[in-house]
């Protein structure tokens, strides 16, 4: 870039010049990067809101299916026994239940050790003397695993190869007691201690863990079999090593044992859970007002007629909040009555007002208790949004009849059949807006593609406006410059034939 002259000899503000003279070609570059902005606001706005269109999308495909409104419940006749749930596949009805035994874990507590006995005590001090020996850990499950120790071992040593051998161990320095029990319920997780040899055997009455010691007078462990749950349920008996059974859709936990007669057994109870469905129905309203007031605010925003994005130069002359307020007021106004948005708006409201055949009955909504505010009493852009009547939440329909209610447990057929056909035909309409298209990306409910294009177009017109200034800048600095230096020459020429005319 040529050094820039500004009136050495002219005497004019050149740099001003030129500057003002690069005005118009600046107005056109600024006039692309205001709409390249506009137009990433304007992707930004509608990613948030199709995030928040593909949520619901999501979350109202299962509603298509009996699956989802397959809620039940279960209760039991004496809750200390047992306790029952209930997924879809549980019978509706009464069963018998017989708790047999409840899951016990193997656990051994050891017997008292002298009052100085701690976990840093080596086996030689608590009076072991023999030579390396093997406690062998008989498993439940038929498996024995070896627990190999020495003299010079420490109790926290033995404890830590006790856990190696997938038994809980540890000694209780409080208590002077050691503590043994399996990691898992059952039989299989019961064990019981057997010495390799003689030494071992001693080692095991010497660690308290022995529970008929050699020696009579000596304090004996106590020990808790593992043992698995077993019940019956309508006469056929299951057996687990946890407490909780799944069978055929009922989820089991047994609490104490009832007894094995028939007189004994307890009743499960299980029946459609109509507050389920309700919360079902309900939880779908909640997030159509949602999504619909979103889009209804973004529709009807107010105009931002005259705001454009600052440029550098219109910021400085700004606080940071009124630049704040500036740009939100645009940003809040980018969506407003567009054309993609009222379709699927639109759509969406056609979908809830449809009217739906149920066993040879036209249904609706309304049939159900449930239907829109007035226009003059429902809030702005939630005019379009759903209530329940006797609906305890809801300030505004609390006071009415449920009609819902009623119909769940009345006949929960007929409206979960309404429900999927609802949400069948309001699915089907959000997924028309979010197919691919040569302008949109698939699961995408705006011109993503088109925009994405147009903003490549925009980014390459500034590039070509930032190169032209240049040049033009350039351009006319030549054009001063050179201008100077001939007024330099002539200023030169003229002092000379001064001097000589004296």
């Amino acid at each position: 870039m040529p050094i820039r002259i500004t009136g050495m000899n002219s005497g004019m503000d050149t740099e001003a010049i030129i500057q003002e003279m690069m005005k118009a070609y600046r107005t056109k570059s600024e006039s692309i990067e205001k709409k390249n902005t506009k137009l990433t606001w304007t992707q930004d706005a509608w990613k948030e809101l199709n995030t928040k269109v593909y949520s619901f999308y999501t979350n109202i495909s299962s509603l298509r299916y009996s699956s989802a409104y397959s809620l039940k419940k279960s209760t039991v006749s004496d809750s200390t026994k047992a306790t029952a749930t209930a997924s879809g596949n549980a019978v509706i009805g009464s069963q018998k239940l017989n708790v047999i035994s409840t899951a016990q874990s193997a656990y051994l507590t050891g017997a008292k050790l002298d009052d100085d006995t701690s976990s840093s005590s080596t086996l030689r001090e608590l009076g072991y003397t023999g030579a390396d020996t093997s406690i062998n850990v008989k498993m439940g499950d038929g498996t024995t695993k070896e627990v190999t120790v020495s003299a010079n071992d420490k109790l926290s040593d033995v404890m830590n190869k006790f856990r190696d051998a997938g038994i809980n161990a540890n000694f209780d320095e409080g208590n002077k007691r050691i503590y043994l029990s399996a990691k898992t319920s059952g039989a299989a997780g019961d064990f019981e201690l057997e010495g390799a040899d003689s030494n071992a055997s001693d080692l095991i009455d010497m660690l308290g863990l022995n529970t008929a010691p050699s020696d009579p007078n000596a304090e004996a462990a106590v020990k808790l079999d593992g043992k698995d749950a077993v019940i019956k349920l309508n006469g056929v008996e299951y057996r687990n090593t946890t407490n909780s059974f799944s069978i055929n859709g009922l989820n089991i936990t047994a609490l104490a044992v009832t007894g094995d007669r028939d007189e004994d057994a307890i009743t499960v109870s299980t029946s459609t859970d109509s507050q389920a469905i309700y919360d079902k129905v309900k939880e779908f309203l909640t997030d159509y007002n949602s999504i619909l007031k979103e889009m209804n605010t973004l529709y009807n925003a107010s105009s931002a007629k005259g705001y454009e994005p600052l440029t550098d130069d219109e910021k400085d002359e700004m606080s940071d909040t009124e630049i704040e307020k500036w740009e939100t007021k645009i940003k809040d106004s980018l969506l407003r009555k567009d054309s993609t948005l009222g379709t699927l708006i639109s759509s969406m409201s056609t979908s809830m007002t449809k009217v739906y055949e149920v066993n040879g009955k036209k249904m609706s909504l309304s049939t159900f208790g449930i239907s829109t505010l007035s226009y003059f009493t429902a809030p702005d852009n939630e005019k379009g949004a759903y209530h329940i009547d006797g609906d305890s939440d809801d300030s505004n329909t609390s006071g009415n009849t449920d009609k819902l209610m009623a119909a769940i447990n009345n006949d929960p057929d007929s409206v979960v059949d309404f429900m999927k056909q609802l949400a069948t035909d309001l699915y089907g309409a959000i997924d028309k807006q979010m197919k691919s298209t040569t302008l949109s990306s698939a699961y995408t409910i705006y011109n993503d593609k088109q925009m994405k294009s147009q903003q490549t177009e925009y980014e390459k017109l500034i590039k070509q406006w930032e190169t032209k200034i240049s040049e033009k800048e350039d351009y006319y600095y030549k054009k001063f410059a050179a201008m100077e230096k001939a007024l330099g020459t002539l200023n030169q020429s003229s002092s000379y034939l001064s001097g000589m005319l004296g």
